[in-house]
């Protein structure tokens, strides 16, 4: 038996809670058959005393009576999560999930961005959603209270959209060594692009993901927030995973285009969300229409999508964001369009969506602050 044989059989093992296999999370380190017995090594993160008890009880089960085999060693390496400070809430999946290792205590709300498949614009969208809220927090007299964390950790596109470049300030040396946001339109920005050359790909399994954003919650200087948002990779992989087992989240929008190629997968990335728990604050429709020269309006990508999505998830629609060549060009430029015409279509579609979700957050969930 091969170790690539072992793994194929290891993929009938879920995670405890979820339904997603361990070797797609990147849990089994090693996979070796000799002598009749079999020896699988996995890593995880957790908490939970029961998650490693019921791994070695399910990895044992889809070995057991195959050709050959006459023992089989399961051997575990559980990294202890970080407690949650005081107070802080613990998202968990059926009370399955890896323990949670808390959020500064600092960050009053932190809010998923996430898709369920790629090309909907949804970094753009974050983008423009936290420099939209930066502008409805001044205008109450909080400046500077916003984070944006950019978890895309292969293809983190955010630095260029922020006009943002160069390595962030670390202070403090060792252990206690944190790295301080870059801010620019009033948003604190994080993200691996900022760690990494332009031209050097980022080639991680499952364990490095986890690692990086554990450290971009834990290890950086957010300072007092009114709200952190995430953006989130496409899909439900391990940066989602990663993400619920290291910050509590308080919600997630879900950002999608009209037409159904978009929204039957956004569908199963907001299911993602509510099988571990955490609420969904909306669904976003991004480039729902595009406004020709003569004032036009023409549904390029279908209608409709976003409010069925919606539906669907038992959740409202946010917004409807158009599609407009300004939108694209702010992206490039590194001045997005809520701050480089804050007055447009747009801009004021982007406004209303961080009012709505300001106040969604304030009336469901308690601050952590």
């Amino acid at each position: 038996m091969t170790s690539d044989a072992i793994k194929e059989l290891l993929k009938q093992v879920k995670y405890p809670g979820f339904s997603r296999d361990i070797v797609s999370f990147g849990l089994v380190r090693s996979a070796g058959f000799l002598d009749g017995t079999v020896k699988v090594a996995l890593a995880l993160t957790s908490n939970d005393p029961k998650a490693p008890l019921q791994l070695k009880a399910d990895v044992e089960r889809v070995l057991r009576g195959q050709p050959g085999v006459r023992d089989i060693l399961v051997e575990i390496a559980v990294a202890p999560a970080k407690a949650p400070p005081t107070g802080a809430s613990t998202v968990a999946a059926g009370g399955n999930l890896a323990g949670n290792a808390g959020a500064p205590k600092k960050i009053r709300h932190a809010v998923a961005i996430a898709s369920g498949k790629g090309g909907v614009g949804k970094s753009t969208f974050a983008v423009n959603l936290a420099c939209a809220v930066a502008q409805v927090l001044t205008a109450q007299g909080r400046p500077g209270r916003v984070g944006l964390m950019d978890c895309d950790i292969y293809g983190p596109s955010v630095p260029l959209m922020m006009g943002l470049s160069g390595r962030p300030e670390v202070i403090g040396e060792g252990a206690e060594a944190m790295l301080v946001p870059m801010e620019r339109h009033g948003v604190k920005v994080m993200s691996m692009g900022f760690l990494v050359d332009d031209n050097t790909p980022v080639v991680w399994r499952g364990p490095m993901i986890m690692k990086t954003v554990q450290q971009f919650v834990q290890n950086v200087q957010w300072g007092e927030l009114d709200i952190l948002l995430v953006d989130l990779p496409p899909g439900t992989g391990d940066a989602q995973l990663s993400l619920v087992q290291t910050l509590p989240l308080d919600g997630a929008v879900i950002v999608t285009t009209p037409q159904a190629a978009a929204t039957n997968v956004a569908r199963k990335g907001g299911l993602m969300f509510q099988k571990v728990n955490v609420p969904l604050l909306g669904v976003a429709e991004n480039m729902s229409y595009f406004i020709d020269p003569a004032g036009g309006r023409h549904e390029l990508f279908g209608t409709g999508g976003g409010v069925v999505t919606a539906e669907k998830l038992g959740t409202s629609l946010l917004g409807q964001v158009p599609l407009l060549p300004e939108i694209r060009a702010g992206g490039d430029s590194g001045t997005p369009i809520v701050v480089s015409a804050p007055q447009s279509v747009a801009g004021e579609v982007f406004r209303d969506i961080a009012q709505v979700l300001l106040a969604t957050l304030a009336r469901a969930t308690p601050p952590r602050g």
